[in-house]
């Protein structure tokens, strides 16, 4: 019979063990890289647990961004790390398949017949939308400057828009003229333009998916409405949709309503490819009805395959994963696809709506019906209540669930409102579980509630 010798693996089995390791036992570096390495599965188990501070994504109801992708879209991520989608002459066909989603998207929203829509990918809806007004700033400039006036006064019009706006405004020197919210509204009304546009209007913005509220601004109604301004004041001003979120919603649950290139007064539209359109973080769109609305002057030329490749970005290095993952998405679900995808969110959000209008202390703003999948509300009786909503907020973390309450824009922002967003891979049951952590947090105030705070401005949330 043989003879073994045993050998003692408890030191290395130590080593195995991410949190018996050299560097668990420290306080990770926070200022100044290490002296050496480490072993790449103890460094990713530590970043992974430090994450577990973020919270859980699922339970973000304040984001209009994706947190659920499959397996399909991680796999295609994962392809594409090392591409640049900027640099068209090296990743032609990563090129071609923003095209082919630009193609889509012109399509989608109702582009002329016979016309050749143009557009571009960009980071998100933020960049979209700067370069949607830069757009109209520079057709504004040049008609102008061909008619010998002056150009140093450009002003844009718009509702409550989201802050990408302002940050357009102030980075490339424009005017934005704001238009208070009326009681009652949810967005811009086309009788408070008039007040606001003159000769050195460049555009007016209309919201398709107020970021405050979640409604749809009557596009058509305001494109009348500057219809009966030209012929009253012989002003000829342009129309850029944000339609960060509502772009990838109206074409599949509101067909019928007309904001988009059926429009002529439409002249762009920008959309975030990573809200509503399903895909991963890092991808917006902006489509021009024709290729002539995009001055020529904004344009850059890249040579690839002995061809010219246009582009038109305000970064010269971004990945190509978001716009793969985008064009599968198309492919995968079609228009059937989005379109159930779409209604589920949209049921979900009637869902709640019923059952926060049930519960008694709160005042519906938008029922999560003719608009985007979410719902809004705010307190019937803020005085009486015995709690705020930003209270509420706070109650509602404690149980992980992330629902941001915000004052109005001006001139209603007296009214603080909660607002929570429906997103694909959000369920019916975590919704009711939700309803039920809000009706257990209203009952709570009833009996313990919160102490009085000095009266400042409060927001648990800057979407």
């Amino acid at each position: 019979m043989a003879l073994h010798e045993t050998k003692d693996n408890r030191a290395d089995d130590a080593e195995t063990d991410v949190f018996a390791t050299a560097l668990s036992g420290h306080v990770l570096p926070k200022d100044r890289i290490p002296e050496d390495h480490s072993p790449s599965e103890v460094v990713y188990e530590l970043i992974r647990n430090e994450l577990l501070l973020d919270g859980n994504a699922a339970q973000n109801l304040a984001t209009f961004c994706t947190t659920w992708s499959d397996d399909g879209v991680h796999r295609l991520m994962n392809e594409c790390l090392d591409k640049n989608m900027i640099d068209k002459d090296e990743y032609p066909q990563t090129a071609e398949i923003e095209s082919r989603c630009v193609n889509i998207l012109a399509g989608l929203w109702n582009a002329p017949p016979g016309t050749a829509a143009t557009g571009c990918s960009t980071t998100g809806s933020s960049e979209a939308a700067m370069l949607g007004g830069l757009a109209l700033k520079w057709r504004w400039r040049t008609r102008r400057q061909a008619q010998g006036l002056p150009v140093d006064r450009p002003n844009l019009v718009c509702g409550p828009v989201q802050v990408c706006w302002e940050k357009f405004a102030r980075y490339f020197d424009v005017e934005l003229r704001q238009v208070p919210l009326e009681e009652g509204a949810t967005g811009l009304l086309p009788h408070q333009i008039d007040a606001y546009v003159d000769e050195n209007t460049i555009g007016v913005v209309a919201i398709l998916g107020v970021t405050y509220t979640c409604d749809y601004e009557p596009v058509a109604d305001i494109s009348a409405e500057l219809d009966r301004i030209q012929a009253a004041r012989g002003l000829d001003i342009p129309i850029h949709v944000d339609a960060a979120s509502g772009g990838f919603v109206a074409p599949f649950l509101h067909p019928d309503v007309v904001w988009d290139f059926r429009l002529p007064r439409v002249a762009s539209v920008n959309t975030s490819g990573h809200k509503y359109g399903l895909a991963p973080l890092g991808v917006g769109w902006i489509v021009w009805r024709t290729a002539d609305l995009l001055p020529a002057e904004l344009v850059f030329d890249v040579d690839y395959l002995g061809g010219d490749m246009p582009t038109f970005a305000l970064n010269f290095s971004r990945p190509g994963g978001e716009v793969i993952a985008q064009y599968y998405l198309f492919l995968r679900l079609g228009r059937g696809g989005y379109r159930r995808v779409q209604q589920a969110c949209a049921d979900t959000a009637r869902y709640l709506a019923g059952e926060i209008a049930a519960m008694g202390p709160f005042t519906l703003l938008y029922d999560g019906q003719g608009a985007l999948p979410a719902v809004s509300y705010r307190l019937t009786d803020p005085q009486g209540a015995g709690f705020t909503l930003y209270d509420l907020s706070d109650r509602l973390r404690m149980r992980g669930w992330q629902v941001p309450s915000y004052p109005l824009p001006p001139a209603q922002d007296g009214t603080v409102i909660q607002r929570v967003l429906i997103r694909h891979g959000v369920t019916r049951d975590q919704i009711a579980l939700l309803a039920e952590d809000l009706r257990r947090s209203v009952e709570h105030f009833k009996t313990a509630p919160p102490p009085p705070l000095a009266e400042a401005p409060r927001s648990s949330f800057h979407h």
